[in-house]
């Protein structure tokens, strides 16, 4: 299962051929399933393995000095959210399961081989990375430069439209397994603008949030709202809403 996630992640965004896959299906890898807040990675961690999210959520964040988390990004199945730990000596930010994850983990030694045998795979795993990159730029361009409103916004879009991609979206509805707090330490908000933000999405009817379950009423508002447009993401195909 591990390798047909990766396969089918890859070429969101890359073109792979038959001996390509069949590479792939050769690495091994070890499956471990983490608990909601368990660290997966830890900053300053020197890591030999690249996890890949077979199930759940994870994220990606910096500890602050009093504690609290400020979240750089969410991955879902299939992402390889710590590949460039191929390419850096150690690792600069911690990775954490937001539920209850299963991820595999495929031993750097595997990737490097294959890297050399087929080419192909390494450009397409170093194709995620810049996505990811992407990400990142388009978050601190939504924490500094977009008031509250259109930042919860953003975010919605931008985890609904990846979901999308990645199959995991039902009748409109996403499982999203975020507190408020942890929504507030995304978006860089305290927690009565988290709720005050949320009440305004809701009664304009474009999107609602609670029980950890995400509902988008109205995509096209939403988007509006959250001057969301997904070619940062570089998603070749997206089902239609």
């Amino acid at each position: 299962m591990p390798h047909s996630i990766l396969v089918k992640n890859l070429r969101e965004h890359s073109k792979l051929a038959d001996e390509d896959v069949a590479g792939i299906t050769q690495l091994s890898y070890v499956v471990r399933q983490f608990e909601p807040n368990e660290d997966v990675i830890r900053q300053g961690d020197v890591p030999k393995a690249a996890a890949l999210v077979l199930s759940g959520m994870v994220s990606r964040y910096h500890l602050l000095p009093n504690g609290r988390r400020q979240y750089l990004a969410f991955h879902m199945v299939g992402d390889m959210p710590d590949a460039q730990g191929l390419f850096i000596d150690q690792m600069d930010h911690s990775l954490c399961a937001m539920d209850t994850a299963v991820i595999a983990f495929i031993p750097h030694s595997d990737l490097i081989r294959l890297f050399r045998e087929r080419p192909p795979v390494s450009f397409a795993i170093w194709r995620e990375t810049l996505i990811d990159a992407a990400i990142f730029r388009e978050a601190i361009t939504n924490n500094s430069a977009r008031p509250v409103l259109a930042r919860m916004a953003h975010l919605f879009c931008e985890i609904f439209y990846r979901a999308r991609a990645s199959r995991i979206v039902r009748q409109n509805r996403l499982p999203l397994p975020l507190s408020l707090v942890q929504l507030g330490e995304a978006l860089g908000m305290a927690i009565a603008t988290v709720n005050r933000t949320l009440l305004e999405l809701r009664e304009e009817r474009s999107v609602d949030f609670r029980d950890k379950t995400l509902i988008v009423i109205d995509w096209e508002k939403l988007s509006k709202v959250g001057e969301f447009d997904p070619l940062y993401l570089h998603v070749k195909k997206n089902p239609p809403l």
